[in-house]
C-alpha cells in the first residue's frame, strides 16, 4: 500500500510526521476492534484532516476532544502540522491510537513560542484534564518540605504541604510525612526551634511542655534572646542547606570549651544536640558521597502495569522513597511511561540539579531544558550506564519491582475478596467500587457523615468524603435524618454530574429502574456500539467507576430503611445496598446484615467476606471519628476575631500584637483601636462594634 493514503496530505509533510509522531503511533501494525472499525477511523482522520489543514509549522499543544466534548488525549509537538498530520494517515498506529482516532469528534490547539513551553503546558493540561490516553500521575497527595519561617522575629520550623505561600525556607521534598516528622524532632533536639503557632507564640505567659522537655528554647517568654535564637535558627538553615559537617564541628569546638571552663551542663546540652545531629546524618537507607542533591527515577512494568519508584537525595543525605504507579494503556513503552510521567511530576515542585532515571528518554534534552527553565538553573537529566549513579538507579529498579509485586499480589487478594462480598451478598457479579457511609456526633454536636471507598487496589482514598450535616430541621442526634441528608447530598450531585451505568447487580431483567436505565448507561469510560471485544472491555477495567456497584451502611434495619427511601425518592433505587448492624455486645463476628426484601442473616464466622465487611466498616468509622474531631477541634480552637469580617491573618495579628490577648482587646476603647498600626478607622469601628454587640 502507497505510504501516502490522502492525495491532500502531502508526501514531505508525513515524513516529516513520522519524526514528530509520538513513541507507538507510526510503524506499529494496525490491529482494530470493533470499537475503531475502519469506518470509525475514517470518520475520525476526516475530522482531523479538516483541522490538520490549517495549522501552522509552529511548536505548540493540541487535544483531542470526543463528541461530548471530554478530552481525550493531549500531545506537544515541535511543529503541530507534522504532528496531526501523523493521525491524517489513518494506518500504521496502534491499537489504542486507532481508538482514539476513530472517538475524535474535534481539536483545540494552542500555540506556544518554543517546544520547552509546549512541554510544561502539556504537563499542566494533563494533570488537570486527566485524558483517557495520556498516561496519567495518579497521587492525590503533594509531597511534603519542612519550613523554617523568616515572617517571624522567632522563626517557626513546621511541616509544610501545597503551595509555597508563607516566606520562608522550603527543604525537601521528603517521601513521607513520618521522614518530615523524624527530621524535626531531630532538629528541635539539636537546635531548639519552636513549631508553636504564631497565635500561640504571642499568648504565652510561661514556657510550654516543649520547653521543659529540651525541645524548644522558649523564645515567646524570653528564655532565650531574639538575638540567640535567630543565630540558632541561622544554624539549622546551613544544616538543612547541605553544611552540616560545619554545623557540627562548631558545636564540636563550643562542647570542648564549656567542658573547658567546667560548665559541664552547657557541654551536656551541645553533646546532646551533636547527637541528633548525627541521628539524621545516619539515617539513610542508601549511602551516597558523590551527589549533593538528586532525585532517582526506576521504572518496572508487570502484567501491564507500571511502577515508578523515587528516591529523594538532599545536602548528600537520603530523603526516603515513595512508589507511584501511574495509569497508562499496557501497549505503552516504558520509555513513553517514565517521560510523560516526568513532566506531570515537576508540574507543581521544583527539580533538583540532577535527574538520573532507569530509561533513555525520548526528548531527554528538550525535558532538562524545560525544568531548568522552571527552576532557574541548569538541571542535568540523563541515564547512568556505570558507576554509582547507575549502582543508585539499579537500587531504585530492585525496589520497584518490590513494590509492583507487592501491588500485584494485593491486587489479586482485593479482587477475591470483592468476589466473595458479591457472593455473600447476592450480586450477579464482583462489585469494583464500594462506599461505605459512616456519621459521627457527640449528642447532636459538630456532627459529620463520612464516605469511605474501596476497590480493586484497596482503599480509595482519593475517593473518601466528609459530609458536615447542615440541615437545622434535624433533631440533635436524629441518626436516620443524617443518614438521609448525606444520601441524598452524595447521589443528588453523582446524578447531577455522572452518567448513570447499569448497575452490576441488574441482570437481563434490569431491576427498578431497567426501562430507562438504556437512556443513561453510556458513559466516558463505555465504548460506543456495545463493543463486547477484548481491547473494549480492558479500557473498562482500568476507568474506576463513579458509581457505586455496593452501597454499605453503618446501622440496622431502621437506618436501612431510610437510606432505601431516600434513595429512591432521588432515582438511585437500585444501587445494591446493604445495612450492618453490630453484634451482640458489639462483638465482631456476630453482625447481622440488611438487605431490602431479604430476611436478616449472619455470614459463617471464619467467612473471608465478614473479615473484609468488618474492615470497610472499622474504616468508615475511623474516617467519620477523625473528621469529627477535626470539626470539634476547630470549633475549640476558633478565634472571636476570625468572626469579625474584613479581619484577616494580617490585622489579627497585629491586634494581638498591640493588645496581647483577646480579652484585652474585647475590653479596648475605640480610640485605643486605631492606635493599633495597620488598623484604619473603619476597621477599628467593626471591631469595636463586634464585641459591643456581643456584651449587650
Amino acid at each position: 500500500m502507497p505510504r501516502n493514503t490522502y492525495n491532500d496530505v502531502p508526501p514531505d509533510i508525513l515524513e516529516e510526521a513520522e519524526d514528530e509522531a509520538p513513541v507507538g503511533e507510526i510503524g506499529s501494525e494496525l490491529d482494530l476492534d470493533l470499537d475503531a472499525s475502519p469506518s470509525s477511523v475514517q470518520a475520525g482522520v476526516a475530522v482531523i484532516k479538516r483541522f490538520w489543514a490549517t495549522l501552522p509549522n509552529a511548536p505548540g499543544v493540541y487535544r483531542m476532544l470526543d463528541a461530548k466534548g471530554d478530552v481525550l488525549y493531549v500531545g506537544k509537538a515541535r511543529s503541530m502540522k507534522a504532528r496531526v498530520g501523523a493521525y491524517a494517515r489513518g494506518q500504521g498506529h496502534s491499537n489504542r491510537i486507532a481508538r482514539m482516532i476513530a472517538e475524535t469528534a474535534a481539536m483545540e490547539f494552542v500555540t506556544t513560542v518554543t517546544e520547552t513551553e509546549a512541554l510544561l503546558l502539556e504537563a499542566n493540561l494533563i494533570k488537570q484534564l486527566k485524558p483517557r490516553y495520556n498516561v496519567l500521575l495518579r497521587d492525590d497527595k503533594s509531597l511534603p518540605y519542612i519550613l523554617l519561617t523568616k515572617d517571624h522575629e522567632a522563626p517557626q520550623i513546621v511541616k509544610h504541604r501545597g503551595a509555597r505561600t508563607r516566606p520562608g525556607h522550603y527543604y525537601g521534598p521528603f517521601a513521607s510525612v513520618w521522614a518530615v516528622n523524624r527530621t524535626i524532632n531531630a532538629l528541635q533536639r539539636a537546635f531548639l526551634l519552636r513549631s508553636c503557632n504564631d497565635s500561640f507564640y504571642e499568648n504565652r505567659t510561661r514556657p510550654c511542655l516543649l520547653f521543659q522537655i529540651k525541645r524548644c528554647s522558649g523564645p515567646c517568654t524570653r528564655e532565650i534572646s531574639i538575638e540567640e535564637y535567630q543565630r540558632l535558627a541561622e544554624q539549622a538553615r546551613e544544616f538543612l542547606a547541605g553544611r552540616s559537617n560545619a554545623v557540627k564541628e562548631r558545636m564540636v569546638a563550643e562542647m570542648q570549651a564549656a567542658a573547658e571552663e567546667l560548665e559541664f551542663e552547657r557541654a551536656a546540652r551541645f553533646r546532646d544536640r551533636i547527637a541528633a545531629l548525627s541521628a539524621i546524618q545516619g539515617a539513610q537507607g542508601v549511602n551516597t558521597q558523590a551527589i549533593e542533591e538528586a532525585d532517582v527515577f526506576a521504572l518496572d512494568e508487570q502484567a501491564g502495569q507500571f511502577c515508578v519508584e523515587v528516591f529523594f537525595f538532599r545536602n548528600w543525605q537520603n530523603w526516603g522513597n515513595r512508589a507511584y504507579f501511574p495509569k497508562a494503556h499496557r501497549s505503552t513503552p516504558p520509555e513513553e511511561v517514565l517521560a510523560s510521567f516526568l513532566a506531570q511530576f515537576y508540574d507543581d515542585k521544583p527539580p533538583p540539579k540532577l535527574i538520573l532515571l532507569s530509561h533513555e528518554i525520548e526528548d531527554c534534552e528538550l525535558l532538562a531544558a524545560a525544568l531548568s527553565t522552571r527552576a532557574e538553573t541548569k538541571v542535568e537529566v540523563h541515564a547512568p550506564k556505570r558507576g554509582e549513579r547507575r549502582q543508585l538507579v539499579d537500587y531504585a529498579l530492585r525496589n520497584a519491582k518490590e513494590a509492583l509485586g507487592r501491588r500485584l499480589a494485593e491486587t489479586a487478594s482485593q479482587a477475591k475478596l470483592l468476589a466473595a462480598l458479591g457472593q455473600a451478598f447476592g450480586l450477579d457479579s464482583a462489585p469494583r467500587r464500594v462506599e461505605v457511609y459512616d456519621n459521627s456526633h457527640i449528642m447532636g454536636t459538630n456532627a459529620v457523615g463520612g464516605m469511605i471507598v474501596a476497590g480493586p487496589t484497596g482503599f480509595m482514598k482519593q475517593h473518601y468524603r466528609t459530609f458536615n450535616i447542615k440541615s437545622e430541621e434535624l433533631t440533635p442526634g436524629d441518626d436516620y435524618g443524617m443518614m438521609r441528608e448525606v444520601l441524598r447530598r452524595r447521589f443528588a450531585r453523582l446524578i447531577k454530574e455522572a452518567p448513570r451505568p447499569l448497575s452490576p447487580a441488574m441482570g437481563e431483567g434490569g431491576g427498578a429502574d431497567s426501562s430507562g436505565a438504556a437512556e443513561v448507561c453510556s458513559s466516558p469510560d463505555a465504548p460506543s456500539g456495545g463493543s463486547t471485544s477484548p481491547s473494549g472491555r480492558e479500557d473498562r477495567e482500568e476507568a474506576f467507576p463513579a458509581w457505586p456497584d455496593l452501597v454499605i451502611i453503618d446501622g440496622g434495619k431502621g437506618q436501612l430503611e431510610a437510606a432505601r427511601k431516600t434513595l429512591a425518592e432521588i432515582g438511585a433505587g437500585d444501587v445494591p445496598l446493604v445495612a450492618i448492624a453490630k453484634g451482640r455486645d458489639r462483638d465482631a463476628g456476630r453482625e447481622t446484615f440488611f438487605i431490602p426484601g431479604k430476611p436478616p442473616f449472619k455470614l459463617p464466622p471464619r467467612d473471608p467476606a465478614l473479615y473484609f465487611v468488618q474492615r470497610l466498616r472499622d474504616e468508615a468509622h475511623r474516617f467519620a471519628i477523625g473528621a469529627h474531631r477535626a470539626k470539634r477541634k476547630r470549633d475549640m480552637a476558633r478565634n472571636p476575631l476570625d468572626e469579625i469580617p474584613g479581619i484577616g491573618p494580617t490585622r489579627k495579628r497585629a491586634l494581638l500584637h498591640h493588645f496581647g490577648t483577646v480579652k484585652a482587646i474585647q475590653r479596648a476603647a475605640l480610640e485605643d483601636l486605631m492606635k493599633v498600626p495597620g488598623i484604619n478607622a473603619a476597621t477599628a469601628r467593626t471591631v469595636h462594634a463586634f464585641f459591643q454587640d456581643g456584651r449587650s
